[in-house]
């Protein structure tokens, strides 16, 4: 099987030993030792197996104090290098393939129900009557209560063109209906899009799967069509929240905003092990003026997409401070139905050599959101920086920054500043600063150039927007 990566990089892990005189002696005698002792650590791991197995007060499952041993050895390391075991190795599967079979909806669970929070278009789902609000009770005649979410989710999942019937109660009198299914390619739309008035596309991408390039491109195509040249501002690329994905969509998704110039690079513990990633000259955008949205979710692939768009002055990158994974995971199989390692194997590098990891990008215009007061003090991440055993970066790591995105578009102070910035109305340098007390006959905004943002190198990226105090 294929190794996977989740901005990610299939890393080739090899060795090699130059031996040259006494030097090939001295290594030798070294290596010779070093095996030794590892043989004998395994020795003692083997005896204290087989002790649990004998002598446990109830009888142990081979197989789990196997895989709790195996567990325990990779998060020892970082905290993203785990064991997989064949159930989450096909479910990452799924989530990094971006299709499954299924109904097409969207659910979450209250009180031991799954609720629907929406059917999805032009799924089995939607046809088949299901509506938004619905309580999915049973599944094919099984109550859902006493499930987790994840089994009702398995449970409608399945093959192709395979039947299911599902159990709702509807309405305030919860009035109970079973409505049969038939289940079909489901794809999971990482890539949604819109018009923000009728100059300017707003992309967001929710994660990095194997649709996302392709959704990315269909968004700009649709923008193209459908928004004059003369009067189309340019692009909101939404990557807040994003948690990140596979590392070629990462590359592909700048390389759409890129004609030249490196994307990203990968190195690992060996200098032989370091990739390039560089954009070929198939910018998409036509160089339309770009703004990048990120905040505390923004994680590791979308970090590689800022980070790149970022050290290239292709766009302006607008928000909070990124949380920081700047490591590369490789998914290898393990065959025979055994799951899967997930193994940190490199760190990634911006065009510019910087390395992110526990620090996060620094936007060149930080926007802070005006939090409710319920959720103030719960709306930052703590980033890559707080995670225990983390790989180090220096002494200047960064903690914690806004995660919080108002579900009304039109409170969303972070995308009406991007907005502005593409049509002009404000600076970079305004959007950065506090704003001044109003004199008595105010002066007019400064206007950008129509069609440019204002260069990122005249930023002041060190001072922190106005309003309301950020919290690290």
């Amino acid at each position: 099987m294929r190794k996977v990566s989740l901005v990610l990089v299939g890393a080739v892990i090899g060795a090699s030993a130059v031996a040259v005189g006494q030097q090939a002696h001295t290594f030798g005698f070294s290596a010779r030792a070093s095996v030794s002792d590892t043989y004998r650590s395994l020795n003692l791991f083997g005896d204290v197996f087989e002790k649990v197995r004998s002598d446990y007060v109830e009888k142990p499952d081979d197989q789990k104090l196997v895989e709790s041993a195996i567990n325990g050895m990779l998060t020892s390391l970082d905290p993203h290098s785990s064991y997989m075991d064949a159930k989450s190795f096909r479910d990452m599967q799924v989530q990094t393939r971006g299709e499954f079979g299924g109904l097409g909806i969207e659910v979450t669970q209250e009180d031991g129900i799954v609720k629907v929070v929406t059917p999805i278009d032009d799924t089995p789902a939607s046809r088949g009557g299901v509506l938004a609000g619905d309580l999915i009770v049973a599944i094919d005649g099984e109550s859902v209560q006493g499930m987790t979410l994840n089994q009702a989710v398995d449970k409608m999942r399945g093959a192709v063109n395979t039947p299911v019937t599902l159990t709702i109660a509807r309405g305030p009198k919860k009035d109970k209906q079973d409505i049969k299914l038939t289940r079909a390619v489901i794809q999971i739309k990482s890539v949604r899009w819109r018009k923000e008035g009728d100059d300017i596309g707003y992309i967001r991408i929710t994660q990095f799967n194997e649709q996302t390039y392709d959704g990315v491109k269909a968004a700009i195509q649709k923008f193209q069509q459908e928004i004059p040249a003369d009067k189309f501002k340019g692009y909101v690329l939404d990557l807040r929240n994003n948690p990140g994905g596979l590392l070629d969509q990462s590359v592909a998704v700048s390389n759409a905003f890129l004609d030249r110039g490196e994307i990203v690079s990968t190195r690992g513990r060996n200098a032989d092990e370091t990739q390039r990633y560089n954009a070929r000259p198939i910018d998409i955008s036509k160089g339309k003026p770009l703004v990048v949205l990120v905040n505390g979710g923004s994680a590791s692939a979308s970090e590689i997409v800022a980070g790149a768009l970022q050290d290239h002055k292709r766009a302006i990158v607008l928000g909070t401070r990124s949380f920081g994974k700047g490591s590369v995971q490789t998914i290898i199989p393990l065959g025979q139905n055994n799951g899967a390692l997930r193994l940190t194997t490199a760190r990634y590098y911006t065009p510019s050599g910087r390395s992110i990891q526990a620090k996060g990008i620094e936007p060149d215009v930080i926007v802070m959101q005006d939090v409710p007061d319920e959720l103030k003090g719960k709306d930052d991440l703590k980033g890559e920086a707080s995670l225990k055993g983390h790989l180090k970066n220096g002494d200047d790591e960064k903690q914690g920054s806004q995660a919080y995105v108002p579900p009304d578009a039109a409170k969303d102070k972070q995308l009406i500043a991007a907005d502005e910035l593409l049509r002009g109305v404000k600076t970079a340098a305004q959007l950065s600063h506090p704003a001044p007390a109003p004199a008595a006959t105010p002066a007019p905004a400064v206007e950008a150039p129509k069609g440019t943002l204002p260069d990122a190198k005249t930023l002041d990226v060190n001072k922190p927007a106005a309003a309301p105090e950020k919290k690290d």
